[in-house]
């Protein structure tokens, strides 16, 4: 009994690879699309494309989840603080870590920069920025402490202006592209 169950199993395999559904099919590369939206459409022109439980999918809503690429704060906190060594830089969790920098002028004083992201919008209570100083002597001892003064403040106005631009960039490619 076993035995005919493996033989239907197998003779099903053979007729299904046989059909084409499990076949190969080779794939030229240069007649997909290299814009993502162009690539979507194709897909769904073919019929590659399916939704579970209707248009709103499984959670029961449309999701307002944006790829960091695509997020104006994220890129200008990025490209702002571009010359500091990061520690933590976490989009799903909102925040961008830098490790510990100094200038070389003063090797016993550190700068560490953290900046939360509250909001996609770019506004200026979207982003919490803290700036943390490290001072350490000559046998090693450091103190840490948070400042929270110009150089905060200066930070957060040059990522929100930064953001401003790529926004504006983004709608004109947008506007461009309809």
């Amino acid at each position: 009994m076993r035995l005919i169950k493996i033989l239907l199993l197998f003779q099903l395999i053979i007729s299904l690879n046989s059909c084409g559904p499990l076949a190969y099919k080779k794939v030229d590369a240069r007649k997909v699309p290299w814009d993502p939206d162009e690539r979507v459409k194709k897909n769904i022109e073919e019929g590659k494309s399916f939704k579970l439980f209707g248009e709103k999918g499984i959670a029961g809503g449309a999701t307002t989840y944006e790829f960091a690429s695509s997020n104006e704060l994220w890129r200008a906190t990025l490209d702002t603080i571009d010359f500091m060594p990061l520690t933590t830089a976490n989009y799903s969790g909102g925040i961008v870590v830098t490790d510990w920098y100094s200038d070389n002028q003063n090797l016993n004083e550190n700068v560490k920069i953290t900046v939360r992201f509250l909001s996609n919008e770019i506004r200026s209570d979207a982003l919490d920025v803290k700036i943390f100083y490290r001072n350490c002597d000559s046998s090693s001892k450091c103190k840490i402490i948070e400042k929270d003064g110009n150089f905060s403040k200066e930070l957060k106005k040059e990522i929100l202006k930064k953001a401003v631009i790529y926004q504006q960039q983004a709608k004109a490619k947008k506007d461009k592209k309809d």
